[in-house]
């Protein structure tokens, strides 16, 4: 059995941990990989736990593709192929927007139109040639969010490789492995077959009736790492000024990156590298809005007003540009569903925490500019808008799914993994969103049934784990490897699960 593991950034650490535990347990004995960021190359090139028999370097390939010389012929039958070329360009945060090597909201692509044809041309041959030389039987990655990673998740599709991607389903410690990025397809296999099953046949039922219930008496966050990143309020942003913290600021904001760039100049010359320079300057236009705050812009939350949620989500994400890509535009959807509410109803928009210091004040005045829109302060607690909200709409945001385990009617206007609920709405036409949103408030959320069946489907499938935690803070390899086990486990089943079938 062979497996092709796709890297992407700092996943290359939890992706190698779980090469290694597939091995130890004799799932798989030939592995390849598909590696981002070049510190990963290296990294994966000087360890000798695995022997890859191939891995590919996303940086040497974009550097390759850029002095392709554009054969229209071949695009046109990638295109015929495997669809509209904009799909992959779109995806990518640095070729499309400029973002990642640089802050939000900056949102200017630094390649021309003839630039982005060359890098499709060029990353479809080659990842086209490295599959073909590889022959893997399966691939494995986070979610296919770059040019090349979703080319390289189309054509192993189209050559009947089976593609596993992760998912974090805003459940606390839990982890899905799915053979789609656009939902979760084990678990909506487990749940129409638990909706054709007596309650007490269902696995794992009475696990989902105690976690709905425990979580509506005391809702909690699905990662402490969310919470950690947060920051409220103008004091929160300049706390990086306080002694205790400003050398460990000036140390990884400027000196480390900048030696760290003035010092490799191979990695220097990569795509995805920030410039010194530039990532100063974007910090330090961010403080200087900060330092006016947002304040004055917010509304009172009246919690006895006729109201619908709309939380704001985290810019650039993977999950509205892979899950929603013709409605990117959060403004333009709060317009539209601002009005197709009913007469007396307002629509209460709250920023993500996160989002705070990077979002500019004209976007916010942008939204004010609505008649029936309020403003609230992000220090509000989500949880307390869902509660008293008569309507929660989102892209695909966890706040939905919270809603959703609150027992509020709920309309997405992405792929969200609780689409498969039958009370979860989803909006596709645009002239059709008042007549969804009064079917909405006229038939309330999930029933107790269904969405318990439902929970019962996504612990049965699921792995218990923190991988934000792990991916991110967790640096100790025993412990690493450990947190990771059963997440390997379930990889594991599903991929002996296929061998059988085959």
């Amino acid at each position: 059995m062979k497996g092709c593991f796709v890297l992407q950034r700092r996943f290359l650490y939890i992706g190698h941990e779980l090469a290694k535990l597939l091995k130890e347990r004799g799932a798989v004995d030939e592995f390849c990989a598909y590696v981002q960021l070049r510190d990963g190359y290296r990294f994966l090139k000087q360890q000798k736990e695995i022997s890859y028999t191939n891995i590919v370097l996303d940086e040497d390939i974009f550097k390759l593709a850029k002095d392709e010389r554009i054969d229209h012929e071949y695009l046109q039958r990638l295109e015929h192929e495997y669809g509209v070329l904009w799909k992959y360009i779109n995806v990518d945060r640095v070729v499309r927007l400029g973002q990642l090597v640089r802050e939000y909201p900056h949102d200017t692509s630094p390649y021309s139109l003839e630039e982005m044809m060359r890098f499709v041309q060029g990353y479809a041959k080659r990842i086209s040639a490295f599959l073909d030389e590889e022959k893997p039987d399966f691939l494995y990655m986070f979610q296919p969010g770059s040019l090349g990673t979703l080319l390289l998740y189309e054509m192993a599709k189209k050559r009947g490789i089976r593609v596993f991607t992760t998912l974090i389903p805003s459940m606390k410690d839990l982890v899905v492995i799915s053979e789609s990025y656009r939902g979760m397809t084990g678990v909506e296999k487990l749940y129409e077959e638990n909706r054709k099953n007596a309650l007490d046949k269902i696995p794992r039922y009475r696990e989902a009736r105690t976690f709905i219930e425990e979580f509506r008496r005391k809702p909690t966050v699905y990662s402490k790492v969310v919470v950690s990143r947060e920051k409220s309020g103008r004091r929160g942003q300049f706390e990086f000024l306080l002694p205790k913290n400003l050398w460990r600021t000036l140390y990884f904001n400027f000196f480390r990156i900048f030696a760290d760039w003035w010092t490799d100049a191979e990695r220097r010359t990569d795509y995805s590298t920030v410039n010194p320079f530039l990532h100063l300057y974007d910090r330090v236009r961010r403080k200087l809005r900060n330092l006016r705050g947002l304040g004055d812009l917010y509304d009172s939350f009246d919690p006895t007003a006729r109201f619908a949620f709309y939380p704001l989500q985290y810019e650039p994400e993977m999950g509205i540009l892979m899950g929603a890509p013709f409605d990117t535009d959060q403004i333009a959807i709060v317009k539209r569903l601002a009005q197709s509410l009913p007469v007396g109803m307002y629509l209460y928009v709250k920023e993500h925490p996160t989002m705070v210091p990077y979002r500019p004040r004209r976007y916010y005045r942008e939204l004010k500019k609505i008649p029936n829109v309020r403003l609230i302060d992000p220090v509000i607690l989500g949880f307390d808008l869902v509660r008293h909200a008569a309507l929660v709409a989102s892209i695909n945001s966890s706040a939905a799914w919270e809603a959703t385990l609150l027992g509020k009617p709920v309309i997405t206007f992405g792929d969200a993994f609780f689409n498969a609920l039958p009370s979860v709405r989803r909006s596709r036409i645009p002239e059709e969103l008042p007549a969804l949103v009064a079917e909405s408030l006229r038939g309330g959320g999930s029933s107790e049934e269904e969405l318990t069946r439902f929970v019962a489907a996504l612990l049965h499938d699921g792995a218990s784990l923190d991988l934000m935690y792990v991916w991110e803070i967790e640096r100790d390899r025993t412990k690493r490897k450990k947190e990771l086990t059963h997440l390997a486990e379930v990889l594991e089943r599903k991929i002996r699960t296929q061998a059988q079938r085959s």
